[in-house]
């Protein structure tokens, strides 16, 4: 092994248990081996060890981070790009490098990395393709050729039967956002000279803050191929190169822009002013993009133990503002300095189906935001009367939409007022303003203790992007509460 190539490894490879151990897990002539060598003289000749952040595969690379002599980080099947991104998000000034199989990227991980590629996110991927899945013994993998022969295609590839092979690079090419996509082998000694400078322009592109960038290397598997190294050589430079050809599909830096039909229609096509690339504002951190708007910040909460817990369920149909309700309730209880916590929870179809949301808010510091038995209980309409009335506590109340007919009474000890939320809305011209029918109620018959003014003033903020609907929805809450009629009157 070459100076520079020992200096980007470990001294010892501990991994096989045996002491001042050089053996790698890699079989006789797998290319894997070959690419290790490479990377790890690359990113020492480049001083880039400290700066890098290798994301380790499962697969046949699943153990580079016993070899070479940098920070890693160990993904799940697939995740490596997924990892990468975050890796590259949270630290961009590092030198961040995906090391993935044809199984790993191509297969399970294969959206993974395409969105990666597509977001341009600033890590190289480094992809080795050897047609077949090599450490779980040579099954077909995307990347397997018409007719080649692995455990699960014993008599060759059918495309009939399990499509054709996928052409990472050509599909990656289609893409708007990588600034590099190349493809190289390791099967012979130029070859390797060729793929060493690949790997170099991969690791200068993330030095540089360059952007995504992917290297697919065509490496030989003879234990899978069932062949001695030399044939497995000979296959990879004949059958694989050939449905695979080598070269630079793109290199924005040295000017070239990718060899697919969409990157010259691109080309060709006039500039567009609707779909020019405009710059997205960064926040600093993320206490600088969470931050609430100036003017919203909530006090923090303060330690009262007089003040009782209570536990409250909001359910309907999604559409309906059950969760800004909810919402709305918590906020509430925060200007108050109270404790709060809010809960959503809501099915496949956010819109249409059903959705509800817990809150609870306290005096003191809430355990869980699981609200397994209520206080009060508000629901949109029978389903979600018939899902959570038998939950709330004795002395509880329900506030129910007079839609849901038919409701069964209401378990002993509790109150069942019927509001008509959805007719109001209606009759005010405003049927999605049901949720704001139901806070008057919950403001009117006090269900919440809260301060009223709390209510209508959290009602208000949840407007905060839309102001004009702020005394609009003000002046609903105060029209819908004076309609009302007196809870002992018979609202229910």
């Amino acid at each position: 092994m070459d100076t520079i190539a020992q200096q980007g490894m470990y001294p010892e490879f501990p991994r096989c248990g045996k002491e001042h151990a050089r053996s790698t897990h890699y079989c006789a002539g797998c290319g894997h081996g070959i690419a290790n060598k490479l990377v790890a003289g690359v990113c020492a000749e480049l001083d880039l060890q400290d700066r890098t952040i290798f994301v380790d595969p499962v697969g046949c690379g699943v153990f580079t981070y016993y070899y070479w002599d940098a920070a890693h980080v160990s993904a799940a099947h697939g995740r490596a790009s997924a990892a990468a991104t975050g890796v590259a998000r949270a630290r961009p000034d590092a030198v961040t490098i995906a090391y993935q199989g044809d199984g790993d990227l191509g297969a399970i991980g294969f959206n993974n990395a395409f969105q990666a590629a597509s977001r341009g996110e600033k890590f190289g991927c480094i992809f080795i393709n050897n047609s077949l899945y090599g450490m779980t013994g040579g099954q077909m993998a995307p990347t397997t050729l018409e007719g080649e022969r692995t455990t699960t295609t014993p008599f060759g590839r059918d495309p009939a039967l399990t499509g054709h092979p996928l052409h990472v690079c050509e599909v990656f090419d289609r893409l708007q956002a990588p600034v590099y996509i190349a493809r190289v082998s390791v099967a012979d000694t130029r070859r390797i000279m060729q793929a060493r400078a690949a790997i170099r322009r991969v690791f200068e592109i993330q030095r540089d803050g360059g952007g995504y960038a992917l290297l697919e290397i065509l490496a030989p598997c003879p234990t899978n191929f069932g062949m001695d190294p030399l044939k497995a050589a000979a296959f990879c430079m004949g059958e694989m190169e050939r449905e695979f050809p080598l070269g630079v599909f793109r290199d924005t830096g040295k000017g070239v822009r990718g060899n697919g039909a969409a990157a010259e229609n691109a080309q060709a096509a006039p500039e567009s002013p609707f779909l020019a690339v405009k710059p997205v504002p960064r926040a600093a951190s993320c206490a600088e993009l969470f931050a609430e708007p100036p003017g919203a910040e909530a006090p923090p909460p303060a330690n009262d133990p007089s003040v009782p817990e209570r536990r409250f369920k909001f359910a309907g149909f999604g559409g309906q503002g059950i969760l800004s309700l909810g919402i709305c309730v918590a906020e509430a209880a925060r200007m108050e300095r109270r404790h709060a916590l809010w809960f959503p929870s809501y099915g496949p179809e956010q819109r249409g189906g059903s959705a509800s949301c817990s809150v609870v808010t306290s005096g003191t510091a809430i355990g869980s935001p699981v609200v397994e038995r209520p206080d009060v209980l508000v629901c949109m309409n029978l389903p979600s009367y018939l899902r959570f009335a038998g939950d709330v506590k004795e002395g509880g109340a329900i506030l129910l939409d007079e839609s849901a007919r038919d409701a069964p009474p209401p378990p002993p000890g509790v109150d069942l007022i019927t509001v008509p939320a959805i007719r109001m809305a209606e009759e005010l011209g405003v049927p999605k303003a049901a949720n704001t029918m139901m806070l008057a109620a919950l403001r009117k018959y006090s269900l919440t203790g809260l301060d009223p003014a709390s209510l209508e003033n959290a009602l208000a903020a949840s407007f905060r992007k839309k102001p004009q609907l702020a005394e609009k929805n003000r002046g609903l809450l105060r029209e819908a509460e004076s309609r009302l009629p007196d809870r002992r009157g018979g609202a229910d």
